[in-house]
């Protein structure tokens, strides 16, 4: 949430063309009640796209999944993961996974309303609801209302007592429960995600699932990404100069409809990460991309200092 926006999204196309995106969660309240353009607009270089939604409401659910498909969405996700304090008082995210019944409900409404996938995202289990039986059980329940696809987010969640920052850091993995899972699920697809952050990982966790979810590591070095899908598809490795002209029309289509700069370019500040200059590159871009009339020029100057700095190591 407030990461993986519409502009975040059109960058890391760029460095995948396979890879299925994601929105950021948004609540049923806000899909029904709010700026539909705003929140759910999206560039249809985007696709495939998933518009993920917050929420416990059969009902409300169903509707908003419609709305998404009528936007032009490729999938409906469910949030059963978020542990935030915010997201508990709504009833929705990880909590839900105390009501694997409920659950199930809403995911029976939504493919009863749309002929997309309808898919599920959860923890390991929540609290002291942490055996694999809890996991199994939660499975099957909701395999039974339909569901095909399950991204399981390799850790449990506390729901008190550690922030959502750390509910992504401390509880520790569990890779083989969710290879469990596949095993004695084979029907359903299973997506792991969790603490996965290089190439090497992603091919070893498709070897025991069906697929793997980046989420931080594709945000902070983005060009991970373009790894990821030269090892699993075959694609030619692009520069990341190349990358970044790519982006100037996409820049100068949005600045010249009235969008900020800083707004896109805050997305593209780890795409140097780890070669020489980068940290002249984010340096650069976090101090004039706010300027007035700042456009793509800034992001290019920015590379350009960073290749300075290099020469000069």
């Amino acid at each position: 949430m407030d990461w993986t926006d519409r502009h975040c999204r059109f960058f890391h196309r760029l460095l995948s063309p396979h890879a299925r995106l994601y929105t950021e969660m948004v609540t049923t309240g806000a899909v029904l009640h709010g700026d539909r353009a705003r929140l759910l607009g999206f560039d249809p270089a985007e696709h495939p796209l998933a518009l993920q939604l917050g929420g416990h409401e059969p009902i409300d659910l169903a509707a908003a999944a419609r709305i998404g498909v009528d936007f032009g969405y490729d999938e409906i996700n469910l949030n059963v993961g978020c542990p935030s304090d915010r997201v508990q008082s709504g009833r929705f995210g990880a909590c839900l996974m105390r009501e694997p019944a409920l659950v199930a409900d809403c995911v029976a409404a939504m493919r009863a309303a749309v002929r997309v996938p309808v898919t599920v995202k959860c923890r390991i289990g929540v609290d002291d609801q942490d055996e694999y039986a809890d996991l199994h059980r939660f499975a099957e329940t909701l395999i039974g209302a339909g569901l095909e696809v399950l991204i399981v987010h390799a850790r449990k969640a506390w729901l008190h007592g550690l922030s959502p920052k750390e509910n992504r850091e401390i509880p520790p993995l569990d890779y083989p429960r969710v290879y469990r899972l596949k095993q004695e699920f084979p029907q359903l697809t299973v997506i792991i995600n969790g603490g996965i952050a290089a190439t090497d990982a992603a091919k070893s966790h498709c070897g025991h699932v069906d697929g793997v979810m980046l989420g931080r590591a594709a945000y902070h070095d983005p060009y991970v990404l373009a790894r990821v899908e030269q090892a699993l598809f075959g694609a030619p490795l692009p520069a990341r100069a190349e990358i970044l002209a790519r982006l100037a029309p996409y820049v100068a289509d949005q600045i010249a409809g009235g969008e900020a700069l800083h707004h896109i370019a805050r997305h593209v500040l780890g795409l140097y990460l780890g070669e020489p200059g980068a940290r002249a590159f984010r340096r650069y871009l976090s101090e004039h991309m706010r300027a007035a009339g700042a456009g793509f020029g800034v992001l290019a100057d920015a590379a350009a200092v960073m290749r300075e700095h290099a020469r000069a190591a």
